[in-house]
């Protein structure tokens, strides 16, 4: 099956089992290496990309959903302001980037603090309640997307 979509701002198409999951369209036929293979049940945030602007785990998506959207991973992402945003506010905030789960968590606090300029603690808890990440405190976690949110509202102001 032909499937066109945007992937990082281009246009492309690729001839795909239509049930391949996205992060191994990613990975093998892009070499895009952000999206890693994780927990495999969209819980680590490893693979996480932005499709249409939101934040999905790309091992649960099957490629044919892709058709006609568009899909942005960490590596365009990171040629963004917002992701300079969140990243120095994450230093700031001590926040480990392992590695591991550093899309998941950039990608919820980016669509947090973009849909909700100043989130309450209890939000951010609520955003990132399905994202497993066993390298950084969730009250670090909290620091640094408000610290994110204010840098991205101060650039904005």
């Amino acid at each position: 099956m032909i499937i066109p979509f945007v992937l990082n701002g281009d246009l492309v198409y690729i001839d795909a089992n239509p049930g391949e999951r996205l992060v191994h369209i990613l990975r093998r036929r892009f070499t895009l290496l952000s999206a890693r293979e994780g927990c495999n049940s969209g819980r680590c945030g490893s693979c996480m990309v932005l499709m249409n602007d939101q934040p999905v785990p790309s091992c649960l998506v099957p490629v044919f959903q892709v058709k006609n959207n568009s899909v942005v991973t960490l590596e365009h992402f990171s040629k963004t302001d917002e992701y300079h945003d969140i990243i120095t506010a994450f230093e700031e905030a001590g926040i480990s980037m392992c590695g591991f789960c550093n899309a998941g968590k950039i990608f919820i606090t980016h669509t947090l603090i973009r849909d909700n300029p100043r989130p309450t603690n209890d939000e951010i808890r609520a955003m990132f309640s399905g994202n497993m990440c066993r390298c950084t405190d969730i009250e670090d976690l909290i620091n640094g997307v408000r610290k994110a949110a204010a840098r991205r509202r101060r650039r904005h102001a």
